[in-house]
C-alpha cells in the first residue's frame, strides 16, 4: 500500500475496491496514473463475500434471448430492455475475460460447471464452488497490486466529491474528492481528471443485512449532494436465506443451494413455497423473501429452515464447502439437518442514474456496480446478474474514459479541507445511538412489507436524525462513523421518499395499502435541487 500526500493529482480516481473498481482499473491503459481507494482493507467489500456466481450465456442450450426474458420477468415490468440486452450480450466476453485473468471456476471434467438459481430457466451460473466472489476478487487484486500505474490506498474514506464549473458554459464537472485518511485521521485532497464511484450498495441502512459493514451508500449520497439524480431507491432486495444464529454475523446461505434442490420448510418440517408460487423454491427472491416473512409472522416463528440434507453428503460438501464449514462452526451439519434462516437486506437495486458507459449527470463522474441504477434490475434483481453488471459496465466505462480522457482539461486546484473551526467530539455515543436508531426504524417501517403510515413515521424520524447529524457534522472533527452515518441517513431518506412515491406493489416494493400493480410501470426518479443544466440521458 502507498501513502498519499495531503494533496495529490491523478488521471483517474476510483473509489471502491470491489469487482467493479478492480475490473475498471485493469482495463485502463498503463499510461494513466490511477488511484484506487478502499475504505477498509482492499478485500473487505461485498465482492469478497459473494457466494453464488455470475450469470451469462455460456451453454449451447442457452441463449441471449432466454437470459433477457428471465431478467425482464424478474424485474416486474421496470427493466430497461436496452440495458438488459446490452448487459446480457456482453456477458460471454466479460466472463471469458475473467477466465483469461486466471479465475478458477469450478469444472465438471473439461467443461465449466453451471448451476441454476431462482428465476433462471437454464443452468447459466458460472461459479467457483460457493466462494465465487473471493475467487474473482483475489485474482483481480493480485493483478492490480502488480500494476505499476495503479496506487492502492486502504483505510481511505471519501467524504465528498469536488464539483467545479465545466469548460462548457452552465455545466459542472467532478474534479476529485476530499478523503479521510483513517491512518492519520487527516482529510486529504485528491484530484483527478475523471472520478469513478464503485462504492457498492446501502444495505447497512437495515438492522439485518448480509452485507459487510462498509455498505453504507457512500457513492449514492456523494453523487446526490453533487447534483446527480437517483432512481428506484425503494427496491431493496432482501435475501431470503441468511443464517439465523446469535453468533453468526451476516452469513448468507447462497441461493445455489435451492438451485441444487434444497427445500424451505416450516418448523414442523413441512414445505410451504408451493402455496406462494408454482416455481416453489426457485421463485425470484422477492417472492421467496415475502413468503418466509409471511410464514414467520403467521406462526410467530424466529426463523424458518432450509434443508439440503436429503442430498448426497459428498455432493453437498463438494459444491458448498463454504456454507458447510461455516455452519459447522455453529454446530449445524447441513448434510444431516436443516439450516435455520431469516431474510436480510442484501442488494440495492436502485442508485445513481447512469448510461451504458457509466456516465452520471456530472461531467467526468462515472459510477459502476451496485451504487448505480442502470435499468438492468428493474423492480427485482435476477440472481447472479449483479457481478455480471459490475464487469460489463466497468469494461464499458473504462473504454469511454480511454476514448475521451486525453482531451479533458486537468481540474483547477481545489481549496484544502478546512478543519479550523471544529473540535474533537466527546459525544461519540450520539453517533452510535443514531446509527442504531436509524437501522431499527428502517427495518421496522421500511422493510419487506410496507404501509404508508409506517413510511410517514420513518420519514419523520429520519428528518429529526438528519438535523442532529448536520449539527454534529458542522461542529466536530470528521470520523469514519460520522461519514457513514451521514450517508446512511441521506440514503434512507431517499429510500423512504421513493417508497412513498410508489403507490402500488411491484417487485421488491410491497405495500399493504396499495397491493395491486398500476397499469403503467414507471421509474421513481428523484432530482436534487442543484441539478440544473446537467446531462439528461435516461
Amino acid at each position: 500500500m502507498k501513502s498519499m500526500n495531503a494533496q495529490a493529482n491523478y488521471d483517474i480516481l476510483v473509489i471502491g475496491s470491489g469487482a467493479a473498481g478492480l475490473t475498471l482499473a485493469l482495463h485502463l491503459s498503463a499510461k494513466y496514473r490511477v488511484a484506487l481507494l478502499s475504505k477498509q482493507r482492499l478485500q473487505d467489500g461485498s465482492t469478497w463475500f459473494a457466494q453464488g456466481g455470475i450469470a451469462g450465456v455460456l451453454d449451447e442450450m442457452d441463449s441471449v434471448e432466454s437470459h433477457i426474458a428471465d431478467t425482464l420477468d424478474a424485474g416486474a415490468g421496470l427493466c430497461h430492455p436496452s440495458s438488459v440486452r446490452f448487459t446480457v450480450e456482453e456477458s460471454t466476453a466479460a466472463i471469458r475475460w475473467l477466465i483469461d485473468q486466471g479465475v478458477d471456476f469450478t469444472r465438471e471434467g473439461e467443461d465449466f460447471h453451471l448451476t441454476k438459481e431462482g428465476g433462471h430457466s437454464h443452468r447459466r451460473i458460472i461459479h467457483s464452488a460457493d466462494a465465487t466472489g473471493k475467487a474473482v476478487h483475489s485474482t483481480l487484486l493480485v493483478k492490480v497490486l502488480n500494476s505499476p500505474n495503479i496506487d492502492c490506498f486502504e483505510h481511505h474514506v471519501a467524504i465528498d466529491l469536488i464539483r467545479q464549473p465545466a469548460p462548457e458554459k452552465g455545466r459542472f464537472r467532478c474534479a476529485g474528492a476530499y478523503v479521510l485518511n483513517k491512518n492519520t485521521e487527516e482529510v486529504e485532497l485528491l484530484q483527478a481528471k475523471a472520478v469513478v464511484l464503485a462504492t457498492g450498495g446501502a444495505s447497512k441502512a437495515y438492522l439485518y443485512t448480509s452485507n459487510p459493514d462498509g455498505a453504507s451508500g457512500d457513492g449514492i449520497a456523494m453523487a446526490w449532494r453533487a447534483g446527480c439524480r437517483v432512481a428506484n431507491m425503494e427496491f431493496n432486495q432482501f435475501h431470503p436465506t441468511c443464517l439465523y444464529h446469535p453468533k453468526a454475523k451476516a452469513f448468507l446461505i447462497t441461493e445455489a443451494l435451492r438451485g441444487e434442490g434444497a427445500q424451505l420448510k416450516l418448523p414442523d418440517g413441512s414445505r410451504f413455497m408451493g402455496r406462494f408460487d408454482r416455481r416453489g423454491e426457485l421463485a425470484p427472491r422477492d417472492i421467496v423473501a415475502r413468503a418466509i416473512d409471511h410464514e414467520m409472522k403467521r406462526l410467530g416463528a424466529d426463523c424458518l429452515y432450509l434443508d439440503i440434507s436429503h442430498k448426497d453428503p459428498e455432493f453437498v460438501r463438494e459444491h458448498f464447502p463454504t456454507v458447510y464449514s461455516n455452519c459447522l462452526k455453529y454446530g449445524i451439519d447441513i448434510t444431516r439437518e436443516p439450516i435455520p434462516v431469516v431474510p436480510a437486506a442484501h442488494y440495492t437495486c436502485g442508485g445513481i442514474m447512469v448510461d451504458h458507459h457509466g456516465r452520471t449527470d456530472l461531467d467526468q463522474l462515472y459510477a459502476i456496480g451496485e451504487t448505480t441504477f442502470t435499468g438492468l434490475h428493474g423492480a427485482n434483481r435476477l440472481a447472479s446478474n449483479s457481478l455480471l453488471e459490475c464487469l460489463v459496465y466497468a469494461r464499458s466505462a473504462a473504454l469511454h474514459i480511454e476514448e475521451h480522457l486525453d482531451s479533458v482539461q486537468a481540474p483547477r486546484r481545489a481549496p484544502d479541507w478546512d478543519a479550523s473551526r471544529v473540535t474533537d467530539s466527546d459525544e461519540d455515543v450520539v453517533i452510535s445511538h443514531n446509527w442504531d436508531e436509524l437501522r431499527r426504524f428502517m427495518w421496522d417501517y421500511v422493510g419487506i412489507v410496507r404501509t404508508r403510515k409506517r413510511l410517514l413515521r420513518a420519514q419523520h424520524r429520519v428528518k429529526l436524525l438528519q438535523r442532529e447529524i448536520r449539527e454534529f457534522y458542522a461542529n466536530y472533527r470528521i470520523t469514519n462513523d460520522l461519514v457513514e452515518l451521514r450517508n446512511l441517513a441521506l440514503v434512507s431518506e431517499l429510500i423512504i421518499r421513493s417508497a412513498l412515491d410508489r403507490r402500488e406493489s411491484r417487485g421488491l416494493h410491497y405495500s399493504l395499502d396499495y397491493p395491486n400493480l398500476r397499469e403503467l410501470a414507471m421509474d421513481t426518479v428523484l432530482v436534487p435541487e442543484n441539478f440544473a443544466n446537467q446531462r439528461q440521458f435516461i
